[in-house]
């Protein structure tokens, strides 16, 4: 009994406890589908720019696995023609979700994307409620994110994905301080399917457009691709994009999105979480190193969590006055 008083003393000490969740075995499987706005980014080791879905693993205990489908540049209709959904329903188990994001790519005017809202867009959302169905899924539809847009006429961008070619030159236009709507019908397409399929329904749009508002014109370029010249080093040019987030703003969103999910599904309302940092050598949290995100916890003697989804790391020196939690999948290693 003395011994484990004191080893327990030594590890309150330094600070660190190290917990393991409850189990290991994934009881549900979350796909996601959807856009660039959720998607997963590669060169994420110097590319900052996430997607919410990317990021959303981190807010969820691991007994849910998110498994996210969704990429740059689909529509509902370029996501069925390319066979990305019979990928996705080929994996679907009795009781898995599938939560459908769709919306910016349908509007634009390519004809491998473009799909009309009311008619087109809506048979889409509808096929993949009901063949998640007929698999045993459960299907959840979201209506599209907002775009950071104040500035009542249109910019004649027919592209997100051109944003990424974007150079912050310092200027913006700007007529307006209330956030202006760029999705019209299509924003609510998802709900109204929703109601008639009788399937949940997580309106991210005003999810999005309330942290957007809230932030103000400059503070909602914290969220997104948003870079003064030789701000990031991978961007040496920096960046004008209101469409795709950084990783601040993925993080942002996806705990949004998750308290919007406990509170509409209750067979998930367990397992949502939230962390101070999470840590993911995949770049699915918001550091890529444990030690890292150590260093930044400030030594206030508030008491800070942090997740870490994966990889293999050695046991981070930990500061005095830190006080630090760190929970771990166990699909990661701490040694």
């Amino acid at each position: 009994m003395k011994i484990f008083s004191k080893y327990m003393a030594v590890l309150l000490a330094t600070g660190l406890i190290i917990l393991l969740t409850a189990s290991s075995k994934k009881h549900t499987t979350i796909f996601i589908i959807g856009d660039s706005t959720a998607a997963e980014k590669s060169n994420f080791q110097t590319n900052p720019e996430r997607g919410w879905g990317m990021v959303l693993q981190g807010c969820f205990t691991e007994n849910i696995q998110v498994d996210n489908h969704a990429v740059n540049g689909r529509s509902s209709k370029s996501f069925i023609d390319e066979g990305r959904w019979k990928n996705v329903l080929e994996k679907i188990k009795p009781g898995d979700y599938v939560f459908i994001q769709f919306g910016h790519n349908d509007e634009k005017p390519k004809p491998d994307r473009h799909t009309d809202p009311g008619t087109t867009f809506d048979e889409n959302l509808r096929r993949f409620v009901r063949e998640t169905r007929e698999k045993g899924g459960i299907p959840v539809l979201f209506s599209p994110v907002v775009r950071r847009n104040f500035y009542s006429k249109p910019d004649g961008n027919d592209d997100d994905e051109k944003l990424r070619n974007t150079v912050n030159d310092g200027e913006e236009n700007i007529n307006s301080d209330t956030l202006i709507d760029t999705h019209g019908a299509y924003r609510f397409c998802a709900q109204n399917v929703a109601k008639q399929e009788k399937c949940f329904f997580i309106d991210a749009n005003r999810i999005t457009h309330d942290i957007e508002q809230n932030m103000g014109v400059k503070g909602s370029r914290k969220l997104h691709m948003w870079f003064k010249p030789g701000e990031i080093k991978s961007i040496p040019k920096g960046r004008k994009d209101n469409t795709h987030y950084n990783v601040y703003g993925a993080h942002v969103v996806a705990n949004a999105i998750a308290d919007a999910i406990a509170k509409e599904i209750k067979d998930l309302r367990p397992y949502v979480r939230h962390y101070d940092y999470v840590v993911s050598s995949r770049g699915r949290g918001n550091y890529l190193d444990l030690q890292q995100a150590v260093d930044n916890v400030p030594s206030n003697n508030k008491k800070t969590e942090i997740l870490v989804i994966d990889g293999k790391w050695q046991k981070p020196n930990i500061k005095k006055g830190q006080k630090i939690k760190i929970i771990k999948y166990s699909s990661a290693t701490i040694k």
